[in-house]
Order: C-alpha cells, then structure tokens, then sequence
C-alpha cells in the first residue's frame, strides 16, 4: 500500500505498512512487548548484532537487549522521523535524557555552545551547572537578534534554542539561523561544523519541522504532547542519518532507556490522538488568548497567534501541512506585584475545576504555573533579567477541556483579586 497521499492523522493511526520492527499481517494494535533480554539463534549471531548496533536496519533485525533496541520503540522512532520529515530518531527515558545524549555526543572538553537566555529551567541548569565539569561553557544569547552569529569563535560547537521559548513564547528564525551556520561551516573542515539543535517541545512535530528547516535536531520531550495524558515519560531527538548511530550508542552506554510500556502507550494512545487533541487546545488557546488581551488587570500577553513577525509565521508554518500553527502555549502577566499573582493562581488552584495548578504541559488538562517560582526556579536574578523571564509570569497550557468552563474559571479568578 502506498502512503504517498495519506494525511498525517491517517499515518499517525496506522503507521508503517511494513516495518521490521513487528509483524503487523495479524495483529490490529502493535502488541505491547516486555521483554528485557532476547533468544539469540548462534554465538555468530548475537556477535553480528553487537557488532552492527545502531547501524540503519538492513534486513533481518537482530534483537539482543531492550536497553540497545525495542520494538515498541523502533516503531514509535519511524512515526517521528515521518512527523519531523527527519531521516533517523532516537527515543529516550526522558527530555532531559535526549538533550543529554546530544550534549554528550556532539561535544568536548573545550567546546562552546550559545544557547538561547530563555529556556527550560532543566535545560538552563544542565549548561550552567554541569556541562562546565567537563570544560564545556555556556554563552547565553537573544537567538530572535541574528547579529551574534556575526563574529563566532572557533571552539563554537553547538547553537541551542527552542522553537518556541520556554516560557515567553518568543519565536527564533530558524531556516535563517541554519542558513548563516550554513555559510559559516562552509570555512570549517566537517569535523569543526557548527550544529544546531532545537528544542521542538512547544511547537510539536505538527507546528514546526526544525529538520526541514536546516537543523541537525530536533528534541522532543514526549511526556508533553505527544504523549498527551500525563502518564508517560519519554524524550526523543529527530535528527539526520549520521548522528542516529552515535545517539544510540549514547543511549546504550548512559542507559536513558525509553520504557517499553511507556513507548507502547505513546505509539497507540499518544499519536493517533495528537491531531484531536492538538486542534482543540490550539482552538481554544487562540480564544482564550483574545480573552485575556482585553482583560484590564493583564499587564501583557505573549502568543503567536498574535505575532505578525514574518520569522514567527514561517517557522510555525514549517510543518508538513505548511499551515500557521501558533500552538496551544501562551504566557501573560498581571498588573500588581508577584503577591498578587500567586492570589491569582492560588485562587484558581484552590477554586477553579477546568485549570489545575501543575507544571507540565500539552497535556488534556488545562495547567497553570508561575514558572520563575517552579519550572525555571534555578534561574538566578541576572539569568531572569538576560532571558527576560519575568518573577511574575503566568504559564497556561491549554487543555481539551471546554474553553467556556476555562474562561469562566479564569474570570472567577480576576474577580477574585479584583476584590482582594
């Protein structure tokens, strides 16, 4: 059968026609697999398999170990190289487990990356707080002003930024920043190239394709949307041929393991109800924003939807459907001190039944946070001030809830401080 002319929610429910991965000529659902270990036919056998690991499949698949491969794993790996138009996945136990292998297996002692000022607070404190015990430093820069790529040093190794920042939502030019590293590696012998990796979480494979876009990879965390009901941990990066071995070996050696119960779930919950699920948070996301931009106690709002940048249109329109997909993430702030906004939140935590205070997100549940007290906490002063990330910025992500019962919660809320 071809799928040259299926729609990506058609795939995301089917899958491969064929994949070495499992017999699928009986089964409806990919059956979910437990297996640690693997019978192995010969001694020559299993001497092949670990002599070939992490090379792209050629013929008969050789399982050995559930830490190396998995079936489960390997066919969820082939519906995010479709999503991300990649050419090779590599899944993880978490996020923060696919952004460690790419650190790890791109850089060494004395190498620099220049990382975006706002980013997930994990990721910030990965680069300032450990990477620098292995002689690897950081050097954080605005990725929406260009001009930093103007004069670059030569142990530059590596630019990380998200599509859409975690949490001000600002949205960086990829296409262009991957055009200039394009003419920058042109100098540089192949082993000195200066690599991109973004951080596609926010934007998810149905907004962004940073692969298509020029960059080396694309990083998911798979507990947020594409899992989608926060019961699942998991961490992928999409990426180009080349690096699919090396992150496997990466995989294999600092063991952050997808769990096969947890790819399982992902591969049949997850993705065949990620467009359902996509759509109505963005729908919702789109009104509930107009919602709070005429609100007189919002001090400032931060969306997408409503930017008119033509790098934040493109980029967001870089997807398979080369549709405008301003997501289901907004951010805003309130008039008044922080005190104010945590009576705000902690009204709605204690009060609302559609939003729950939580972190996380792109889950079905609508969760607000307040991300410098929590997700970004290991963020210093002068760290929030470079990345603009202000002490009393509220995070909302959108669930499929009703986005009547959630702006009316929400109006419950400033009626609340609004008489405090």
């Amino acid at each position: 059968m071809s799928k040259k002319n299926e729609s990506i929610e058609t795939r995301l429910v089917h899958g491969e026609d064929f994949t070495a991965a499992w017999d699928f000529s009986n089964q409806l659902v990919a059956p979910m697999t437990s297996n640690t270990t693997y019978r192995l036919k010969s001694v020559e056998r299993g001497a092949e398999g670990f002599a070939t690991y992490g090379e792209l499949p050629k013929g008969e698949k050789i399982w050995i170990y559930d830490r190396l491969d998995e079936p489960n794993n390997l066919m969820l790996e082939e519906q995010l190289i479709y999503m991300e138009r990649g050419e090779g996945a590599v899944t993880f136990a978490s996020g923060m487990g696919a952004i460690s292998a790419v650190c790890m297996t791109t850089l060494e002692s004395g190498y620099l990356i220049y990382s975006d000022s706002a980013i997930y607070g994990c990721t910030h404190s990965l680069f300032k707080n450990w990477l620098p015990r292995l002689n690897i430093k950081t050097e954080w820069k605005d990725f929406t002003d260009l001009k930093f790529l103007d004069e670059i040093p030569d142990n530059l190794k590596l630019l990380y930024f998200e599509s859409v920042a975690n949490p001000t939502l600002k949205v960086a030019d990829i296409k262009k920043i991957c055009e200039k590293v394009f003419l920058i590696n042109q100098n540089r012998p192949e082993k000195d190239h200066l690599l991109v990796a973004v951080d596609n979480t926010f934007a998810t494979p149905l907004g962004c394709n940073p692969i298509f876009l020029g960059a080396d990879f694309s990083i998911h965390s798979l507990t947020k949307n594409i899992s989608g009901f926060g019961t699942e941990l998991g961490g992928a990066v999409v990426t180009k041929a080349k690096w699919e071995t090396p992150l496997k070996l990466a995989r294999k050696d600092y063991g952050a393991v997808l769990n096969s119960k947890s790819s399982w779930s992902i591969l049949n919950h997850g993705l065949p109800t990620m467009h359902l699920r996509f759509n109505r948070q963005q729908e919702s996301a789109q009104e509930i924003a107009r919602f709070l931009k005429n609100q007189t106690d919002v001090e400032n709002i931060y969306y997408p939807g409503f930017s008119e940048d033509a790098a934040t249109i493109n980029t967001l329109s870089s997807n398979s459907e080369e549709k405008f997909q301003p997501g289901f993430m907004l951010s805003f702030t309130l008039v008044g001190d922080i005190e104010r906004t945590k009576k705000f939140v902690n009204f709605i935590a204690k009060e609302s039944y559609s939003i729950t205070l939580a972190v996380s997100l792109g889950l079905t549940k609508t969760l607000i946070e307040v991300p410098r007290l929590m997700t970004h906490s290991s963020y210093d002063d002068d760290s929030s001030k470079e990345g603009k990330i202000e002490d009393k910025l509220i995070r909302l992500s959108v669930g499929v809830e009703s986005k009547v019962d959630i702006i009316k919660d929400l109006m419950m809320a400033f009626d609340f401080i609004k008489n405090a």
